[in-house]
């Protein structure tokens, strides 16, 4: 059994959210007019059971641990974080990896993208739309 499974993750990373409709409103009152309703987009990370990961993740987990080798180029290569969903750092904190999708020709939309921080191994099964921090203690 890998360290990476045996450690408990304490904190779950902070919330990130928008505020689209609160600068909007404060905008309208410091100038006038009248306000409008403006989308607000929000962006949290959930959270994941390690055991209700799909079997594809925990290989890729220790692979990750054993320090490959990967199955694809773009394995273990820095996860830009564009979409803004995981807490923002500088470039090179996170790192992607390929959770392999059974049945598909191509790399498909699963990963883990893990942070610098000890136990921080985020999964997507929606190629980044969202994520959820793999909870190692439940």
């Amino acid at each position: 059994m890998s360290t990476r499974v045996m450690m408990s993750v304490c904190e779950s990373p902070p919330r990130i959210a928008t505020l689209g409709g609160i600068a909007a409103l404060a905008s309208t009152l410091l100038i006038g007019g009248q306000a409008t309703a403006a989308p607000t987009t929000v962006a949290t990370v959930g959270d994941i059971c390690y055991s209700d990961l799909p079997s594809q993740a925990h290989d890729t987990l220790d692979l990750i641990e054993s320090g490959g080798p990967f199955p694809y180029s773009q394995d273990g290569t820095v996860f830009s974080n564009r979409e803004g969903v995981l807490p923002s750092h500088s470039s090179g904190y996170y790192h992607e990896y390929t959770v392999k999708t059974p049945g598909s020709s191509t790399r498909g939309a699963r990963r883990i993208v893990t942070g610098n921080a000890a136990q921080e191994d985020y999964y997507t099964a929606d190629h980044y739309a969202s994520f959820d921090l793999v909870d190692y203690g439940c």
